[in-house]
């Protein structure tokens, strides 16, 4: 058996194993792993700078690679919380007695094993390790070159805590960094039953297109906020400050903000904060013209087709005005990824037309996109943001990560 067959069977052995572990004991475990996270922060944030020493600190990507001891401590919080959490497991789904005598239930389960691919976000380690230990899942973590000395350390430092418990460490395996590892991955048959690809639009193309068993997308976030001719000037501004500037590398930052003409003047207050923040704006005519003379020259530039569609993932946006909320509704359908749209408007059939007519995992009405977040939604840690529909939308935590499986119990029936 080579390596790579070797090590997924390791990891469907482990889960085998998992079951059979009490939600005490893992939550034992969970606290134990966010301790020995605290207490470990200088090795691991020595670990991560030589990542980050090999990155560009222009790179979108180093904000997610980045790791502090505030983050850390953070982390360490998600784990302990997600400790707090019900299990997910065991739960009767329905139940009910058929005319002969047979007793259904519908159970859930965990799906087994659970193969992450994911790009420059060490942070990744810890919440999918949490949230699959907690599920009942083994584990089987792919991440790339650019966070390998972050990711080994994480995962060392979870393996040496299930060891003192003496759980099988193999309920959380990190592979090799290289596209081998990718391959070998997306053709687990047999051995892993989930893939769940993290990060940009190709790699999570690239997973869906590639792999032969099942996947759950979760995608680009390319997010919009429509302000509309009825919205409030002060919840809009708010907005928008908030939504763009509070990460900038995450998926749920905004990307286009899309102005009614008729609120064009305001403009200038929906954008004043963001100069604060070096904001660069690719506006439209309409847009530009309505900001020129209000927001600094050097950050105001002509928008192009490729303006919008576009996941920035840095301190850049565009702007599009529209003539109706028709119009609104459209330029988000044609350049969504389907992941947070949102509405500012104080008119109640408007928001009520967009929340039905805006395809999105997450739709909000005065409400700043930053809260697409498991952790924000009440959910604990979360696994991803899963734009697709089937099985799974929205954040993903602990219930999506299990599936179910029917039980049936009788006294001899036999079927005619």
């Amino acid at each position: 058996m080579d390596y790579f067959k070797e090590t997924f069977n390791a990891a469907r052995i482990a889960s085998r194993e998992l079951n059979l572990i009490s939600n005490e004991q893992i939550n034992e475990v969970l606290n134990a792993l966010a301790d020995a996270t605290v207490s470990h922060i200088p090795a691991i944030l020595t670990e991560n700078k030589k990542d980050l020493a090999r990155m560009d600190k222009e790179n979108p990507k180093y904000d997610r690679l980045l790791l502090s001891e505030e983050r850390l401590q953070d982390i360490a919080a998600d784990i302990r919380n997600v400790a707090t959490l019900p299990s997910p497991l065991g739960k009767v789904l329905k139940e009910e007695t058929r005319p002969n005598g047979m007793k259904l239930r519908k159970v859930s389960v965990p799906f087994g094993v659970i193969g992450i691919i994911y790009e420059a976000r060490p942070n990744v380690s810890f919440d999918v390790f949490s949230l699959c230990f907690k599920s009942g899942n083994a584990c089987i973590l792919k991440g790339s070159t650019d966070a390998y000395d972050s990711n080994t350390a994480i995962v060392t430092l979870i393996q040496s805590v299930l060891k003192r418990f003496n759980i099988n460490p193999n309920v959380v395996i990190l592979l090799p960094p290289d596209r081998e590892s990718t391959g070998k991955l997306l053709h687990a048959v047999g051995y892993v039953d989930l893939i769940i690809p993290r990060g940009s639009s190709n790699l999570i193309n690239f997973v869906r297109e590639n792999a032969t068993i099942p996947v759950i997308e979760t995608g680009a976030g390319i997010c919009h906020t429509y302000f509309d001719e009825y919205g409030d000037t002060a919840k809009g501004a708010a907005i928008v400050f908030n939504a763009k500037t509070r990460r900038v590398s995450v998926c749920n930052a905004l990307d286009c903000l899309i102005v009614h003409a008729s609120r064009l003047s305001d403009l200038p207050v929906l954008c004043k904060e963001l100069p604060d923040k070096e904001v660069i704006i690719y506006a439209d005519p309409q847009a530009f013209e309505a900001l020129e003379g209000h927001y600094p020259v050097d950050l105001l530039k002509q928008a192009t087709a490729e303006s919008y569609g576009t996941e920035f993932l840095s301190y850049t946006m565009s702007i599009k005005t529209v003539a109706s909320q028709k119009e609104a509704m459209e330029h988000i359908t044609t350049h969504s990824s389907k992941h947070s749209e949102c509405i500012v408007t104080e008119n109640e059939a408007n928001a009520d037309l967009f929340i039905r007519a805006i395809d999105a995992a997450c739709v909000y009405v005065n409400v700043s996109t930053a809260f697409t977040d498991g952790a924000q939604f009440g959910l604990g840690a979360e696994i991803g943001i899963s734009t697709q529909k089937l099985h799974a939308r929205g954040p993903m935590a602990l219930e999506e990560i299990t599936s179910y499986k029917w039980i049936v119990e009788g006294n001899g029936q036999i079927r005619k």
